[in-house]
């Protein structure tokens, strides 16, 4: 047990050393702009540049995150399956209501609102990282251009609202198509603002929306999005039943 004390020791203490050598190297203050129309044209141009009314229309979407969760998303009935380790939830985004597993049990209670609200919350981040350039003008946004400390010039779109962390900020970078080719990000979950990854590897899904599959940032990690396929029916994505229906059975 003391071996076991002293490795979680030095695990949480070279945590806290990189977090603090990227704070002294690589942190960067949120630049700031003024919201302008010309912002507004940029957003509207980068959305057009990956095609958002393709995605707008894109009825089933299925990936995993990093290797991790992995989802299937009803986007017209706003439903999704999120499964994790050995946990499932079917969740109803419309009412944050669903039903959840762990090791193939129906949990009830206090234990499944748990799983219930941690699958809302994967799904919030792990969907903006999917296409969060479709969402740069969402309610509760506000656009504005900004200059880097590179020189670079970036769109940042401000969220004062929605997913479970409102406040945080993004600087796209783009390139002379208006796609994005990384964004820099200044989020409360993250004690160093400014952070980069890039927004590469693209693909054409098969309703014509256009997805970023990898996402290199510092030290060279990938937050990779594998397992990408699109369709306008469960019968598409190669089910043989429609995978929801125990949320409507449940409705």
């Amino acid at each position: 047990m003391k071996k076991f004390f002293k490795i979680l020791g030095i695990l949480i203490a070279t945590i806290l050393i990189l977090i603090g050598f990227l704070w002294l190297y690589a942190h960067e203050p949120e630049p700031t702009g003024k919201v302008s129309p010309e912002a507004d044209r940029m957003a509207e141009a980068m959305m057009a540049a990956v095609n958002k009314p393709a995605w707008d229309t894109t009825h089933y979407v299925h990936w995993t995150f990093a290797g991790r969760e992995t989802f299937l998303w009803d986007r017209q009935r706003n439903y999704i399956d999120v499964k994790w380790q050995n946990k499932r939830v079917l969740l109803d985004i419309n009412t944050l209501s669903g039903i959840a597993w762990q090791e193939d049990q129906k949990m009830e209670g206090e234990a499944a609102e748990q799983l219930i609200q941690k699958a809302w919350a994967h799904f919030c981040n792990d969907s903006f990282w999917l296409n969060a350039v479709v969402k740069a003008d969402d309610s509760g946004t506000q656009r504005s251009i900004v200059q880097l400390d590179d020189g670079r010039e970036g769109l940042k779109v401000d969220y004062s609202q929605g997913g479970v962390t409102p406040g945080d900020a993004y600087v796209w970078i783009l390139d002379k198509n208006k796609r994005p080719v990384a964004w820099k990000m200044w989020v409360k979950i993250i004690p160093v603002g400014g952070l980069e990854f890039s927004w590469s590897d693209w693909t054409t899904l098969s309703t014509g929306a256009q997805i970023a599959t990898s996402h290199i940032g510092p030290m060279g990690v990938n937050i990779a999005i594998t397992d990408l396929k699109a369709g306008s029916s469960w019968k598409d994505m190669g089910l043989s039943t429609d995978p929801f229906s125990a949320l409507e059975q449940k409705h």
